[in-house]
């Protein structure tokens, strides 16, 4: 009988400990105007006028249910504090060299790829059943090369959550962006910690760390150089769910920024969840990272490799 109690426990903890998923909440104008009184006002820093960015939201795999949700915040953040214009698109024709050259920076919200090729622009060409396919996988290369010239030349890019994904496969990518999705083990709460607490994006955290629900995300390929100025870390011997391998290099960074070329990139992974942008906090982050990826803040960016 004891046995079986013990087993009941061990099972009751087992089921909590995979059961932290927060639940989708509707994208309502009641939600926007409580994101609105959080989201800072203005954005202080270079006068530019004419800033235009482009929030760009096509998934071909996984669906985040926070899609909406996040391309609705990053053009309130944009309105609100005065710095720029947006434009929302699921149209891979943005890609277009003279398309991005309208754009201070493109904003990949959740672009998920399909599994096997992890390329979302390979996934809209095969959708064409007339299309031979190593026009397919020529045309796919091209706009990746089109968005890597665009940063290249100046252009800025911010990757939120599954951004990070859209050319997985591609170490050319990986490179340009700091790493490439690998996996996240169950959503979980994450003590997320500051790498650099003085750095000018982390001021609106006045030094402390937060706790968030969130997929934790792991990097690869490129990601092992750390070629980038990190900015948020987690300690993956906090989180559940991880093979032993992942525990090796326990501090695991999750958003930072680099230079690329003339361009700038800003990734932030822990955006899994809508409820993440109810803090003021990480909203005058966020703003602040696209606001360099724009060129409109300069930062220390050079990369230093441990917090």
């Amino acid at each position: 009988m004891q046995k079986f109690l013990f087993l009941m426990i061990c099972l009751a903890g087992c089921l909590e400990a995979t059961t932290q998923d927060l639940p989708p909440i509707a994208l309502t104008d009641q939600w926007l105007e409580r994101i609105e009184a959080l989201a800072p006002k203005s954005a202080e820093g270079k006068e530019d006028a004419d800033r235009n960015i482009l929030v760009f939201s096509l998934h071909t795999g996984y669906e985040h249910w926070s899609i909406p949700h996040t391309e609705e915040v990053v053009k309130l953040l944009l309105s609100q504090s005065g710095f720029a214009s947006s434009r929302a698109s699921k149209d891979i024709a943005v890609f277009e060299p003279e398309v991005l050259a309208g754009f201070d920076a493109v904003v990949l919200n959740n672009t998920c790829p399909e599994r096997d090729y992890r390329d979302l622009f390979y996934d809209v060409f095969r959708k064409n059943a007339d299309m031979p396919e190593s026009l397919r996988k020529s045309e796919a290369a091209r706009l990746e090369k089109n968005l890597m010239d665009y940063v290249a030349n100046g252009g800025g890019l911010v990757l939120l959550h599954g951004g990070t994904t859209i050319q997985n496969n591609s170490m050319a990518f990986s490179r340009m962006t700091g790493g490439s999705f690998d996996f996240h083990p169950p959503q979980q709460p994450v003590s997320i910690e500051l790498a650099e607490p003085d750095h000018p994006l982390l001021r609106p955290f006045n030094g402390e760390g937060f706790t968030i629900t969130d997929e934790p995300y792991f990097f690869k390929n490129a990601y092992s150089d750390k070629n980038f100025r990190p900015l948020l870390y987690m300690d993956a011997r906090e989180l559940y769910g991880l093979e032993p391998e992942y525990l090796e290099d326990p501090i695991r960074y999750i958003s930072w920024i680099r230079a690329h070329g003339r361009g700038q990139i800003f990734v932030c992974a822990p955006t899994h969840n809508a409820q993440n942008f109810e803090n003021a906090e990480f909203l005058e982050f966020l703003l602040s990272g696209i606001r360099y990826a724009a060129g409109s803040l300069d930062v220390p960016d050079a990369p230093v490799k441990k917090p």
